[in-house]
């Protein structure tokens, strides 16, 4: 009877206790029952009749620990650094040998994982495990780190004085209530059951299948090219079927102030543009700039141009305001055509509420001479006169201002 009761306290008590309460209890019940309590409680707790013996000695002693603590200070096994104290220095000298002096190092031209320095260390003399290896390398201040993108190469010493400009001019447009766009284009795709970055939501092990291979020729590509208006969070995304060019850069602005830019500005007469120095957009390519006095001229807008400098087009808006949020949402689901990428682009949302619109452009844009100056219809050469901002006289990047009616005759 007594055991049966005391097997059901500790069928109600004991599965709340840490290993310091059971062996504690443990012990009291069995000094209340005198002679053969520690083979009772032994039997009732599954504990060995030895920790109920320790936890008596315990109880009779009156020692009391903090609050929260359940094993006294000093047991358990030692550190490693305390038996082994010259692990950390050999360690060092494997992580990092190129500070460290050791050009002979076994782990200089290899993947630094835990096992290979584990391996090392065991090979020195040293007994130690993967998991002991992980908490001493997080003790002495090291991560795993990816290469971080940080050196941006040499910097025009204009620079800061560019950033400042475009930031002014922006500032300027938008108080006035005048369009700001930032325009890029973005990385091209393959069209067809082709892999796609990223991973999305699909019944365990069964996977979208695409192809084992994505580097085909003559495979559609899909190239988007992107025109964000700053003042209204939206975001127009041409996507051509050839190739970047200036013409088909010039073309998604003239689709966006078709489509939504005159209706989103009516009383606008100056059209200010944010770009990278790099693809159809180059401030180099003569025939970006013609074709953007023909916009000028049909448009009958000023058009600001402003270029960030080399190197810093990670900056410009289009790149984290739209581009960023069309992958996020494209994510894992291959590009199966043209009329899948354009509901995939137009579906991209935010909270902050971004809209974004998608078109196709079927026109198929050849690479030419850059610097070339077509003759119009007519025959003649059109050349243009494009008037440079004058507050950074030795930038080559600085804004330039097209006007309506720049055309001049040879």
């Amino acid at each position: 009877m007594a055991e049966a009761k005391v097997a059901e306290r500790w069928r109600l008590f004991g599965a709340e206790c840490d290993e310091r309460r059971r062996r504690l209890w443990a012990a009291s019940e069995a000094k209340t029952h005198g002679p053969g309590g520690v083979a009772l409680l032994a039997r009732v707790t599954g504990l060995s009749e030895e920790t109920v013996r320790r936890g008596l000695v315990e109880v009779e002693s009156g020692e009391r620990l903090e609050r929260g603590q359940v094993r006294r200070s000093g047991g358990g096994r030692r550190r490693v650094i305390e038996t082994d104290p010259s692990v950390v220095e050999d360690l060092d000298r494997l992580i990092d040998p190129a500070t460290r002096g050791d050009p002979e190092s076994p782990l200089r031209w290899t993947s630094k994982s835990l096992g290979k320095l584990r391996t090392a260390l065991v090979g020195m003399g040293h007994e130690i495990s993967e998991r002991t290896l992980g908490k001493l390398l997080k003790a002495q201040g090291f991560r795993l780190q990816a290469n971080q993108k940080t050196r941006e190469g040499s910097q025009h010493p204009d620079r800061d004085a560019q950033f400042e400009h475009i930031n002014e001019t922006v500032k300027t447009a938008l108080a006035e209530g005048q369009p700001v766009i930032s325009i890029d284009c973005k990385h091209k795709e393959l069209v067809g059951d082709y892999k796609n970055g990223g991973r999305e939501w699909e019944p365990s092990g069964k996977p979208v299948q695409v192809q084992g291979h994505d580097f085909p020729t003559g495979v559609p590509k899909a190239v988007p090219y992107g025109v964000y208006d700053i003042a209204n969070n939206e975001g127009y995304v041409s996507v051509g079927l050839s190739v970047e060019t200036a013409e088909f850069s010039v073309a998604s602005i003239r689709a966006w102030w078709e489509h939504l830019g005159r209706d989103r500005f009516p009383n606008a007469n100056r059209l200010t543009i944010t770009a990278d120095c790099g693809g159809g957009n180059s401030p180099r390519v003569h025939l970006w700039k013609v074709c953007l006095q023909k916009l000028a001229d049909e448009a009958g807008l000023e058009l600001e141009l402003c270029h960030f400098p080399p190197g810093t087009s990670k900056w410009n808006k289009v790149e984290h305001r739209l581009f960023s949020f069309i992958s996020l949402n494209w994510r894992g689901r291959p590009l199966e055509s043209y009329e899948v990428t354009l509901d995939l682009i137009a579906s991209t949302t935010t909270s902050t509420g971004l809209k974004v619109y998608a078109r196709l452009d079927p026109t198929i844009y050849t690479k030419r001479q850059q610097g070339h100056q077509g003759p119009d219809r007519r025959g003649q050469h059109h050349r243009t006169r494009l008037a440079p901002r004058v507050e950074l006289p030795n930038h080559p990047n600085r804004s330039v201002i097209v006007t309506r009616s720049t055309v001049i005759d040879p």
